[in-house]
């Protein structure tokens, strides 16, 4: 009997190992599942992440076939460049700015939409038009219906209100209006993605606390501070750093609206980067001013999870 229980365990055992070793079709099935992510991620980012790279530590151009290593050159060049230096700080000008901007209507438009009106189903749909029509229309529309300096809709409103005096403001020839050009049409843009976020966190926050704040005689600003803003928090931290990336790169916008000009008073990172690396051919030097956003946006994705971590405890 015992010769009989050791020889089926024995046989018992060879089989055990082997499941072990070679995992079923269920074990491998999140992995095949996930594969066609992981390949599309790779082929879209990975792919152009290490050539920039290998690009921007070399001296590669358009007019080389074969490229040699320089180290750091590159970026030790685009450092002490005057023109990257004016782009850097216009990049961070034209991402806070309109950000702030952004934040203010698309907060006071969240508080609008949450209201009991006619028809707001479907205005909540059109809110999505700036968000969702191509890029190069909307900017197009803004270049020749409102910022041409002829036929400027926004020129000719202002005069018969009597808000500018002749001569009207040349909003893309002039570098301060023109930086303020370019701020309204990503405001434009955005501010709707953004009233987006803030409606969604409103929705989520229970009425029976906010009327229990109402009835203990919290005014409007004390219920934004003390509640709506701590509870909807989360929400508010990755739309903001998703709305951060999407203006830090925006490249459209500023190629289309003013092309950098005048006088690179619109000129910011990516449009740098296009210029020289792709209409220049420098290929090693467009790849470091590009690849120079990547540990910047890095910082401050960081710096907004930390916030976000820190008010969780």
């Amino acid at each position: 009997m015992a010769v009989g229980v050791e020889q089926r365990l024995a046989g018992v055992a060879p089989t055990r190992s082997a499941r072990r070793r070679w995992p079923g079709a269920h074990s491998l099935a999140p992995y095949l599942l996930v594969s066609p992510a992981v390949v599309y991620m790779v082929a879209l980012l990975g792919y152009p992440f290490f050539l920039a790279l290998y690009f921007s530590l070399s001296n590669a151009s358009v007019e080389q076939n074969v490229a040699t290593f320089v180290g750091l050159r590159n970026y030790a060049n685009i450092v002490g460049d005057a023109q990257f230096q004016k782009a850097l700080l216009n990049s961070f000008i034209f991402t806070f700015g309109s950000g702030v901007v952004k934040g203010v209507l698309g907060t006071a438009l969240a508080f609008l939409l949450l209201r009991h009106f006619p028809a707001r189903r479907v205005i909540r749909g059109f809110l999505m038009l700036p968000w969702t029509l191509p890029i190069a229309l909307s900017v197009l529309a803004f270049k020749f219906g409102m910022f041409d300096p002829q036929f400027s809709v926004v020129n000719w409103v202002g005069l018969h209100l009597g808000l500018i005096h002749s001569p009207a403001p040349n909003w893309l020839g002039d570098p301060t209006y023109a930086m303020i050009a370019v701020m309204t049409v990503n405001v434009w843009r955005g501010f709707s993605f953004t009233a987006i976020i803030v409606l969604a966190g409103l929705t989520s926050i229970p009425p029976e606390i906010i009327d229990a704040a109402k009835v203990d005689g919290a005014n409007w600003e004390r219920r934004w501070h003390a509640i709506i803003v701590p509870m909807i928090a989360p929400i508010l931290f990755v739309g903001l750093t998703f709305d951060v990336v999407f203006t830090f790169t925006d490249l459209s916008v500023v190629y289309l609206l003013t092309n950098g000009g005048p006088i690179n008073a619109t000129e910011i990172l990516p449009t740098l980067a296009f210029r020289v690396g792709i209409v220049g051919g420098d290929l090693a030097r467009g790849s470091a001013i590009a690849l120079f956003m990547l540990p910047l946006l890095v910082l401050m994705v960081v710096l907004m999870l930390r916030m976000l971590r820190r008010r969780d405890f």
